[in-house]
């Protein structure tokens, strides 16, 4: 049995339920930060994580060798750190039969990894493309679903160190090209279910050669074919059955069908503030989805009138990453898209009437981001001076392009940018330490506080190389990371809504780790402050609708953990009164 590591005394507070009630949430206008120094090292080799991802051939003649691969934070032997899974990919034809390195699993041991990827059952040499994390069987023990190239895996988690795959048997071991998934309980029953993006039909005995065709060319050079010209397949929603098992519902929850769409990036959240989870996909060179939940089951797809199914001016974008966050503190979900090179990513401005505006001008995040290829993106308060930073990772899919002067490259340093306030970004990369100097072709971007001193710190994976896991030591505020401890089967209340009431400024965040690119971070929501106020309260919006106010904030630096409320006690019944007298 895996050992159950205990927190260390004064290290996790607990607050009971207090008051019900509804969560208001009122507009709140940033102010101007000024810039904390920033400063991120690349520790994975010395923190013991070594791991050359395989990404195809080297010269990425085909599609399938681009794409790259996910990163997972999860505790999976409950001993309080976070461990990482990485899941790899593989080649078409091996050199000279060479057996390939295959997924990896790294524990943690208080801040120093240790790969026990053949003991855990976690080392498949199967094409692996993206993870996602959740408790699906409601056992307490977190799980992995992890897309493939092939026939996609969950590995339930056995609660003793190891893993069993039990895809076929749950019935998620769908066998096309699954991308980017993640889970939610999106039908309101606490059992989490899951939704797996896909891209295209691809047969290697048929791929094109590069320069083929016009799909095969960019900017006159001949590179490998797709998306286009390629046949998009329609993404999945299974439906937790609650017995260990799913069924694909994606007709019946009225998802698009269509083919021809080429998913990538998944995010759930509740955009529109009506306490369900709403989905947002980032396709491929088609338009992005938007699915308002109808809380019935059902979704309604909502991307071009909501404004972010094409760019402003009415043109599909090639997407990769995606994430939700709330970076100019008015309480609603704003929106993060990364896309391909000679264009920028995506800024959405959530204008709270269930349309978005495109802010990405106003945002100063145009010209940073035109030469650059964008993947995985977090919102993320870097210094937890209290609003969110921005930080992508970027790298390019054709090798070539550092043989033409088009104004990009393959390899690409990852980009952050901090939060000005008043709406605006500015980029701050080139003074943000030697692990945002690197430039490599990077993928994944996954969160996680790994060596537990309050602060996110940061795993990026690369094409064809090792990951970087960037440590953060920038100057910062004080911080506070919320663990909520919910009813069973949503155990760790995926979905819940947190808000932070500081200073007079209001955080919003919500309990998930999906979102950027093929990736899980740690799904707690964690604040920070710049100049601790007395006074700070807290507000919790339960999956179920519950809600918790004014919790107090018993002191900042620290984990504090809210457990679902306990029912108020029942009133005992009145005691009957006197029998009145006679002739009364």
């Amino acid at each position: 049995m895996v050992h159950r590591k205990k927190s260390a005394p004064g290290a996790l507070c607990s607050i009971p339920g207090l008051t019900l009630g509804i969560a208001i949430f009122q507009l709140a206008v940033g102010t101007p930060s000024v810039a904390a120094p920033a400063s991120f090292i690349d520790v994975a080799a010395e923190r013991g994580i070594l791991h050359h991802s395989v990404s195809g051939n080297p010269g990425k003649e085909t599609i399938l060798d681009t794409l790259g691969t996910g990163a997972c934070w999860l505790d999976y032997d409950g001993d309080d750190d976070l461990d990482l899974f990485l899941p790899n990919g593989s080649r078409l034809v091996p050199e000279g039969g060479k057996v390939l390195p295959g997924d990896a699993l790294f524990r943690n041991t208080g801040g120093r990894f240790t790969d026990v990827s053949q003991s855990a059952g976690l080392a498949s040499t199967r094409w692996a493309v993206g993870c996602a994390v959740a408790d699906y069987d409601a056992d307490g023990d977190l799980d992995l679903f992890v897309s493939h190239y092939g026939r996609d895996a969950l590995h339930r988690n056995n609660g003793d160190g190891t893993f069993t795959d039990v895809a076929a048997a749950a019935g998620v071991a769908d066998d096309g090209w699954a991308t980017g998934a993640a889970f939610a309980d999106y039908d309101g029953d606490g059992w989490l279910d899951l939704y797996v993006a896909r891209y295209v039909l691809f047969n290697p005995e048929r791929a094109l050669s590069p320069g083929s065709s016009d799909e095969c060319r960019f900017h006159g050079m001949p590179v490998m074919c797709g998306p286009r010209g390629l046949t998009g397949v329609t993404d999945l929603l299974y439906r937790n059955r609650g017995d260990g098992t799913f069924i694909e519902v994606s007709v019946t929850a009225g998802l698009n069908v269509r083919d021809g769409f080429y998913g990538l990036g998944v995010i759930w959240g509740d955009y529109d503030d009506d306490g369900d989870s709403d989905l947002y996909v980032a396709n491929d060179s088609t338009p992005n989805l938007l699915y308002r939940n109808n809380g019935d089951g059902t979704f309604r797809e909502e991307g071009i009138r909501a404004g972010v199914g094409y760019s402003s001016d009415g043109r599909e974008q090639a997407s990769m990453g995606v994430d939700f966050g709330d970076y100019d503190g008015d309480g609603h979900l704003d929106l993060f898209v990364t896309n391909f090179s000679h264009d920028f990513a995506t800024l959405y401005h959530n204008d709270g009437n269930g349309f978005f505006s495109d802010a990405t001008f106003r945002a100063g995040l145009v010209e940073s981001t035109l030469a650059t290829l964008g993947w995985g993106t977090r919102f993320f308060d870097f210094d937890l001076d209290g609003d969110l930073d921005l930080l992508l990772a970027n790298g390019h899919v054709y090798p070539k392009v550092d043989e033409h002067d088009i104004g990009s490259s393959y390899h690409q340093a990852n980009q952050l940018f901090e939060n000005a306030g008043r709406g605006r970004f500015t980029e701050i990369t080139q003074a943000a330490g030697p692990g945002l100097a690197l430039k490599h072709s990077s993928r994944a971007l996954a969160l996680a506080d790994f060596d537990d001193d309050g602060d996110w710190d940061v795993l990026v994976t690369n094409i064809d190389r090792s990951p970087n896991l960037l440590e953060n030591r920038s100057e910062h505020g004080s911080w506070l990371r919320i663990e909520l401890v919910g009813r069973r089967p949503n155990q760790r209340a995926l979905g819940a809504r947190v808000v932070l009431t500081a200073g007079g400024r209001r955080q919003v965040r919500e309990v998930r780790g999906d979102g950027s690119y093929l990736s899980h971070s740690d799904p707690r929501p964690l604040f920070g402050i710049r100049e601790p106020a007395p006074g700070a309260s807290l507000e919790v919006r339960w999956p179920d609708g519950r809600v918790q106010k004014a919790i107090p904030v018993p002191g900042w630096n620290r984990n504090l953990r809210i457990p679902y409320p306990a029912d108020p006690p029942q009133k005992p019944p009145d005691a009957p009164g006197p029998s009145p007298g006679p002739g009364s």
